[in-house]
């Protein structure tokens, strides 16, 4: 077996033949040697066409022998022009890590490898972390590079239809009903439609906003994306190298446009999803959708992509006397601009990175702002505490940047990301103490994960300090716990103690519903009750119903941030496209 040794391409591809070798021939006892007793086995749809994670060695020796049985995987080979093996810290632990290829019986992937010396067997090199995903499909290569659409320079109609033709007679559907139809054309939406199209899947993408883009375009006058720009580039096109490091709204929404039309995606705005029903025999969606005009259009897709976001549906809580209020009451989803609250007094409600924001816009805009805090909220600045997690994108491609993300286990990036949540503390330190001494109640996140983790098990409860912290810390932006709020009145906010706090307006910063409600209202009770939860993780240590397929069939999930949805949309894209090539059952 392997010893240890200082030359991390020679461990990497010793290890892989003999992982190769004792594939082909299973044999548990020399496959045993192979895996440190603390390993982990991440597969990404390759092995069992599933997203799933394995720990132990005891788990992963039951499962993978009958998978490569089946799935015949063979080729273990260190990916040539990708990150070259090397030694690194993953998680607190010092590992070999090479990235490798393979193939399989119906498709070729990629994965990542991690060794660290086993102490009870004489300090042997095994697999501590091995991801295995499957990266395409044999003979259905997505339609890239040499792959790419052809033509014949010689052969062309001239008294035929053009491109622009065949362009606009692809998105009018009037003859035809798509494979798939995509709810919502955010960055969610754009990515599975690109990832389908080069797939060769007939795809629609409908949203009901008036123009590409709005889901960010009409978001409040100030905002910006608080992650830095190389993590965040869509499927295929990256961002231009001119770009701030911080990507403002509008750009980002005028983007999502230049996307659709260089990608070719089929895009109907100003649509509205009604509703649908799935006939089981027929392995078909009935679904209604409302054009801008009224009139309405019937369509029977194979497969549905709910990609409205994480969630979408208001959540607008029951506050005592906020109905007598005689001022203005606004979601935070519907807040614009601060500049016509000059001079008037506000209270927003709610301490996520939208409640700041909108607190901060406002104060800046001239207006008197008082922030009620609900529940204990991390904060971190924005520089450099939250950019820490993203600090391997600062360094080699965006492609082996995105496999070392997804050939992290749950149980290892928890610990990862309570190492980094650990250093952006004491990075924050100062500000956290005066957060604190003016009554701000702080919180570093479940077992003290930080703010990543956050987002990944409830979509919220952290904001990324951009000043807002400062003003609240000096005074210029009043806080108040919104537990110590009695009732409102026609004039404001009345407090426990008496206090009122006159307002003009009323935010509520107050986030959005489970997206099983909107589930439950596009598709009835029944479909919902068959998904289940929706987001946070379960028992196989992935994010619930999410890139993958759910308890109903032809209905799919896809939600998060540009990078997640970038990594998630490959992996959804895969399935959809097996599932219609007979390669995986419906």
């Amino acid at each position: 077996m392997l010893d240890k040794t200082d030359d991390s391409s020679v461990a990497a591809d010793t290890w892989l033949a003999q992982f190769e070798e004792v594939l082909a021939e299973p044999d548990e006892a020399l496959l045993r040697q192979l895996f440190h007793p603390d390993s982990y086995w991440r597969d990404v749809l390759a092995l069992s066409w599933n997203i799933q994670t394995l720990n132990g060695r005891d788990a992963i020796l039951k499962a993978l022998p009958p998978l490569a049985r089946s799935m015949a995987p063979t080729s273990f080979a260190v990916a040539p022009g990708r990150a070259a093996p090397r030694k690194v810290m993953r998680a607190g632990t010092n590992a070999i890590e090479a990235i490798f290829d393979f193939e399989t019986n119906v498709g070729r992937g990629c994965g990542v490898i991690r060794l660290i010396p086993d102490e009870d067997d004489g300090n042997r090199l095994k697999a501590w972390t091995l991801l295995t995903e499957l990266g395409e499909l044999k003979g259905f290569e997505e339609q890239l590079g040499v792959n790419r659409p052809r033509g014949n320079a010689y052969s062309r109609d001239f008294r035929g239809p053009n491109w622009l033709d065949l362009r606009k007679a692809s998105a009018e559907y009037a003859d035809r009903d798509p494979t798939v139809l995509v709810i919502g054309g955010g960055q969610s939406g754009l990515s599975i439609a690109a990832r389908l199209k080069q797939l060769n899947v007939d795809t629609l993408i409908v949203d009901r906003e008036k123009r590409i883009g709005d889901n960010w375009r009409k978001r409040y006058h100030a905002l910006t994306l608080h992650n830095q720009v190389q993590v965040n580039h869509l499927p295929y096109l990256h961002f231009p190298p001119n770009w701030p490091t911080y990507i403002p709204k509008d750009k980002l929404a005028n983007w999502f446009e230049t996307y659709v039309e260089a990608m070719e995606l089929n895009f109907w705005t100003e649509t509205e999803f009604e509703g649908g029903s799935f006939d089981e025999k027929e392995g078909r969606w009935t679904v209604t959708l409302r054009r801008a005009d009224g009139t309405k259009r019937v369509m029977h897709p194979r497969h549905v992509v709910l990609a409205t976001g994480v969630s979408g549906i208001p959540n607008v809580p029951e506050i005592s006397g906020l109905k007598d209020f005689s001022g203005k009451v606004l979601h935070s989803g519907g807040y614009d601009d601060g500049e016509s609250w000059k001079g008037k007094r506000a209270i927003v409600i709610g301490t996520g990175n939208s409640g700041h924001d909108i607190a901060q816009d406002l104060h800046s805009s001239g207006a008197d702002v008082t922030l009620f805090q609900r529940s204990s909220t991390l904060v971190v600045s924005i520089e450099p505490s939250a950019q820490l997690v993203y600090t391997p994108y600062n360094e080699g491609t965006l492609e082996d940047n995105d496999l070392i993300a997804v050939s992290m286990p749950l149980k290892l990036a928890r610990k990862s990301h309570a190492i980094t949540a650990e250093k952006s503390r004491a990075l924050d330190q100062e500000l956290l103490d005066g957060l604190e001494r003016a009554g701000f109640k702080l919180d570093f996140g479940e077992d003290n994960t930080g703010w990543q983790f956050k987002y990944l098990t409830r979509g919220g409860g952290y904001y990324f300090n951009v000043g807002c912290s400062d003003m609240i810390i000096k005074g210029d932006i009043a806080l108040k716990q919104f537990s110590d709020l009695d009732t409102f009145t026609p004039d404001g906010a009345k407090m426990k103690a008496g206090e009122i706090i006159k307002a003009d307006l009323v935010v509520l910063a107050t986030g959005y519903r489970p997206q099983e409600e909107l589930v439950r209202k596009l598709f009835g009770a029944a479909v919902e009750k068959r998904v289940g939860t929706i987001w946070g993780f379960g028992e196989e240590q992935e994010l619930r119903n999410m890139y993958t397929r759910t308890g109903q069939p032809g209905l799919w999930l896809i939600a998060g941030g540009l990078a997640q949805c970038r990594i998630g949309s490959k992996h959804l894209a895969l399935q959809i496209k097996a599932i219609e090539e007979g390669l995986l059952p419906r």
